[in-house]
This record gives C-alpha cells, structure tokens and sequence, in this order.
C-alpha cells in the first residue's frame, strides 16, 4: 500500500476498517475539550464501555445475595475465573486447561520459579535479557538468593551489540549453546518494554529446551498483542498482566499458562493453596492437598472477581474480532505511524529514529535527536498521550482496537506543529 500523509487518505483507512466500530466500545480522556490521541496502551488499555454492566453484575449479586453468591448468582464466583481460560487459551495460543488467571504478575512469576527453577549444583544459571523489565530483576535476584545462590555468578544477561538498540536471535541462541549444561532456565520478556522488539519465541525455545533447560516467558507486552503459540512451541509456562493491551483495569489479574505436560500431577513443587485443590472435594477440608487437573492447580486463594469481571468484558470483545484480525491492523497502522513519522521528519527537518526493528508488535519506540523532553510535554498538552523513557525515548503504541488511522495523521499533525516544523 501507497501511503499518503493526508487527512482524507487517512479517513478513507478508517472508512475500509472492519475494527473501526469497536471505537466506540471505549471511553477516552480529553485534553482541552476533545477525545485525546492515546498511544499508551502498552502501559494501561482504555476502558470498555461494557466493563461496568460486568462490575455492576458482582455488585447486585453480592448486594442482593451475599454469601450465596458464591454458588447461586448467574456467574457464580466460586468457578468465575473459569470463564476466562477458553477465551484466553486463543489469544496465547494454548489449551484451555493450560490457562488460569490468578493473582498479578509478578506474584505469578515467583509462584512459576518454585517449580520451574529447581538450581542443582551443575544446572543453576538463568538466561535474561539485559535491562529486564526492573521488577523482572528484582524477582531473578531475589529468587537465585532464595536458593543460596549469588546473582553474578547464577544470571547471566543477553547483550546488544555495541551501538545496536536490538537483540540479533543468533546472538540469543549462541549464548543458550555457550551457558549449556549450566543453564536451568532462560526467562525473557516476549516483548520488550522499552524497544518493542518481539523475540523469536519459538527458535529460542527450541534451543533452550535442547540445552535440558526450562524455558518461560514474561508476555507482558505480548497478550493481547502479537501471535502467540505458547503450546506448539513447547515453552513450559508463561505469565502475563492484563491491564495493558487486554484492557482490563489498572492492576488487574495475572494470566498464567503451563504446558500441559505438567498438568494433574502430584509431584510437581508448587506453594499450594486451598483453590488449588479439586473443585470435587474443596468443600470438605480434607487436610491433604490434591491439585486440580488443570492450571488451576497453581492458584492459592479464590479468585477476586470484583477483578476478574471487566477482564471477563474484554475478553468478550478478543472473542467477537479474534487475534488474526487485530493483527492485521495492527500491522497496517503501525506501518502508517512508522510512514507519518518519516514524513514528519522531513518536513520538519528533524532526527527521528524509529528503535524498534522488523521484529515489532503493536509499539514503536522513538530516539528524539536533537529534541528533550519539552516536546513529550507538548504532545501531552495538546492530547497526545504518549510515554517518555529516558533518555530521550517517547514509546508509541497504536493499538488497534481503539486507535484510527485518522489519530495517525493528527499526531503527526501535533509533531510537526511541537518541533516547529
């Protein structure tokens, strides 16, 4: 496709769009009186119009029933989470009993690394990407030191090239090969936060698993957002949170996924909890634990569903478009931002370089040359919501199903006007 950086070309995008009606299932902020130009959905998705019916539900039942309705409201809370594992189960790309919702994702990720990081004297080393999400590096360090065992020596990150901002795969790969028999498990962000590379899953995996080590994966920035075939690739547990391109709320519950080889088994180490145990004899405070047949096993305490609720609204929406078409959107807009921000710069005589390679999802991260962090404020003044990373990165995320094509063009529009093109 041609692009053209005009406002007509760009209504006639929006005009072909099938996604297009799904804007207004959301609501938007407004900065000076209108609807602003929302780029910050890796971060905190919009809200759906149609999350509120669903709170409003929990609400009613628990005004009107109370502890009944546990068992007797339309969605009765006890097996609530239930609902999401099908719907989820296709936006990750795995089976239904592979998927549970628990907790946030953090939580989750500690929760996975007592069965998955079991260090031995020769296996103990963790493979991350350098400069992990910080909360990611927090959880490694202080999980290697659980184990009595020093970070320096057990973590071992995957480094750029001198000069690159981007991971290469082979690079990945030939230090997966190099750590070998010493490598317990490699733990990496799908997505990374900060450029928006999205790493060759499936390779790396393979690789890993065929060094004897476990391989999870932090989709963060994934879900929601790119193909994901978690079962296929043969990655053995991932996490991710909702609350940015599954729009579910700021904080909102965790998505966990586990290969189903691990599944109905009693000899898996986990920290056990009293949801964890099988539906069929829960209720009968027996004093042994015996783990659901499904993801569900991991789960500790009974779901929140005050939480769950709009999560359970959004992925009602991922149900009615599907991921193959968010996609396929998602592809044409970033392409059109990436086209808009060239033509900007040319115009405006600015530096502009895009960060992100080939291998991108839904963001576009941008290196400001020769420009600070006024211009992140005037984007923000005048209803460009947008993120700033330092040190001088603004992180732009286009997602497709409540961004148009015309927000593509006005952005560029608020650019040029803020660089005093």
């Amino acid at each position: 496709m041609i692009f053209q950086n005009s406002l007509k070309f760009a209504q006639q995008l929006d005009a072909a769009d099938p996604l297009g009606k799904f804007r207004n299932e959301f609501y938007f902020p407004k900065v000076k009186g209108k609807e602003v130009i929302y780029f910050t959905g890796n971060s905190l998705g919009l809200q759906p119009k149609r999350t509120q019916e669903y709170v409003d539900e929990i609400m009613t039942d628990w005004r009107e029933l109370a502890v009944e309705g546990h068992f007797h409201a339309d969605k009765s809370w006890w097996d609530y989470h239930e609902r999401l594992a099908a719907p989820l189960a296709k936006v990750v790309g795995a089976k239904p009993q592979e998927v549970t919702v628990m907790n946030t994702l953090t939580v989750n990720l500690h929760l996975l690394m007592v069965s998955f990081y079991r260090p031995t004297p020769k296996r103990f080393k963790i493979i991350c990407e350098e400069k992990a999400f910080p909360s990611d590096q927090y959880m490694f360090n202080s999980q290697v030191k659980f184990h009595g065992l020093d970070p320096k020596e057990a973590i071992v990150t995957l480094n750029k090239r001198e000069g690159e901002h981007f991971w290469r795969t082979e690079d990945i790969l030939e230090k997966i090969k190099e750590v070998g028999d010493e490598l317990a498990l490699v733990l990496i962000g799908g997505v990374n936060y900060y450029n928006g590379q999205v790493f060759n899953m499936k390779e790396i995996t393979q690789v890993a698993k065929e060094q004897g080590a476990m391989v999870g994966w932090d989709l963060a920035h994934g879900a929601g957002n790119i193909a994901l075939h978690l079962h296929d690739w043969g990655v053995d547990f991932a996490a991710w949170c909702s609350y940015k391109y599954m729009n579910s709320g700021p904080g909102n519950a965790s998505g966990v996924y586990i290969h189903e080889q691990y599944l109905d088994r009693s000899d898996i180490p986990r920290l056990e909890g009293w949801w964890g145990t099988k539906k069929e004899t829960r209720f009968l405070m027996e004093p042994e634990f015996q783990p659901m047949a499904n993801a569900d096993a991991w789960q500790i305490s009974n779901p929140p569903v005050l939480a769950l609720a709009p999560y359970l609204a959004s992925l009602e929406m991922f149900e009615e478009v599907g991921m193959e078409a968010l996609i396929q959107k998602r592809e044409t807009i970033v392409q059109y931002l990436e086209f808009i921000l060239q033509e900007i710069g040319k115009e405006a005589n600015a530096n502009f370089q895009i960060i992100t390679p080939e291998e991108r999802g839904c963001q576009l991260s941008v290196l400001l040359h020769g420009q600070g962090k006024a211009l992140f404020q005037y984007l923000m003044d005048n209803g460009v919501i947008v993120d700033w990373r330092e040190p001088n990165v603004i992180r732009l995320a286009p997602a497709p199903f409540y961004c148009s094509f015309e927000d593509m063009y006005r952005f560029g529009q608020v650019l040029k006007s803020g660089i005093g093109g």
